[in-house]
């Protein structure tokens, strides 16, 4: 699978890989993750944390959106690690571990360059000097990139110099900053582990070079009815689609409430995404419906589609970066919007 992939193409130097578990991966899948040798986790509450530790109780579980107001004896009960990314998230920690005599360790989230989350690196500068105790309670330095997909940004190299002055003040501390595109940037962000994500799920971490990565999702919804429209004739809401010819349209059972992304629509204006029908991909026609998606099929044979086939939205020639891309967005947005009707089957 992906992890065990990345396991042995940067294997040689690297001591560990952490992964990053989406909302989508949860289910027999994180488990090929664990048995593939990852020990330590990234979710992004602590709701997750919870249904991540009945599975692997033994393994490190981070929490991303680290340390909200009095939520310090939920951590424990987990046995969550947080990831703080503020002075007021740290000393909230501190006094909750030193009254309760805790030691179960956080992360601490240092800002390079995205903004986001996480301590800036003056303070981070400022705090270096409390490693020099006993129970300092860091188990983790990370920091993340913005633009690690674009490889040639300049502030890759900016944040990656930035990151590398802390890790020198948090000596004998493991340091993390690269997310799946960090990867493969280079040895320079790789630090002591790395946390795949959506790499995981076959999505390509390298936009515009090959995908390094197998696909191992796959998407198919049936066939609800098959129509005759004539040429002329107009599909789905705001009669956005308009048939250039007399054609035949599957009507499919799946819509945005299952995470086909109405941008993803094929209207006269713009064409939409693509489906794989009796082995050919054909056109998306109309606006997305809730419930519902019209496929225009006309270049297939008269019988080559019927009510209750199989159409397969990813797989085959279809992954999840030509759905993002025909939905203007990324492949995180098509997989973590994949809604729960779709029953799910997990091979391998």
């Amino acid at each position: 699978m992906a992890f065990a992939f990345l396991g042995a193409f940067f294997g040689d130097f690297l001591a560990d890989f952490l992964a990053f578990l989406p909302t989508f991966f949860f289910g027999p899948t994180f488990l090929a993750t664990f048995f593939a040798g990852c020990r330590t986790f990234f979710v992004a509450d602590l709701a997750e944390a919870r249904r991540l530790r009945g599975a692997v109780p033994d393994a490190a579980i981070y929490v991303l959106n680290g340390l909200l107001p009095h939520t310090a004896p939920a951590f424990v009960a987990t046995n969550a690690k947080p990831v703080i990314g503020s002075l007021v998230e740290l000393a909230e920690w501190d006094t909750f571990c030193k009254a309760k005599d805790w030691h179960g360790g956080a992360a601490l989230h240092v800002d390079t360059g995205m903004n986001r989350l996480g301590i800036s690196v003056d303070d981070a500068v400022a705090l270096a000097p409390r490693i020099r105790a006993e129970n300092h309670g860091i188990t983790l330095l990370m920091s993340h990139l913005a633009c690690a997909q674009q490889s040639e940004n300049a502030l890759n190299g900016k944040q990656i110099a930035l990151f590398r002055e802390v890790r020198l003040l948090y000596r004998g501390i493991p340091s993390s900053l690269a997310n799946s595109s960090g990867i493969f940037l280079g040895q320079t962000a790789h630090c002591d582990t790395v946390r795949p994500g959506v790499a995981l799920y076959g999505v390509n971490p390298t936009p515009g070079k090959r995908n390094p990565m197998r696909p191992v999702v796959e998407l198919q919804v049936h066939v609800l009815q098959v129509r005759n429209v004539r040429k002329g004739e107009t599909v789905g809401y705001d009669a956005a689609w308009t048939a250039p010819r007399a054609t035949r349209i599957a009507v499919i059972a799946a819509g945005y409430a299952d995470g086909l992304l109405r941008s993803a629509s094929g209207t006269d204006e713009v064409p939409g995404a693509n489906a794989i029908i009796a082995g050919k991909r054909c056109p998306f026609a109309g606006r997305i419906s809730m419930d519902l998606t019209g496929i225009d099929v006309g270049a297939l044979p008269e019988k080559a589609v019927r009510r209750g086939d199989l159409v397969t939205l990813l797989g085959d020639e279809i992954d999840v970066d030509d759905l993002a891309d025909k939905s203007a967005t990324i492949g995180y947005e098509i997989l973590t919007s994949l809604g729960r009707r779709y029953r799910r089957v997990y091979r391998g």
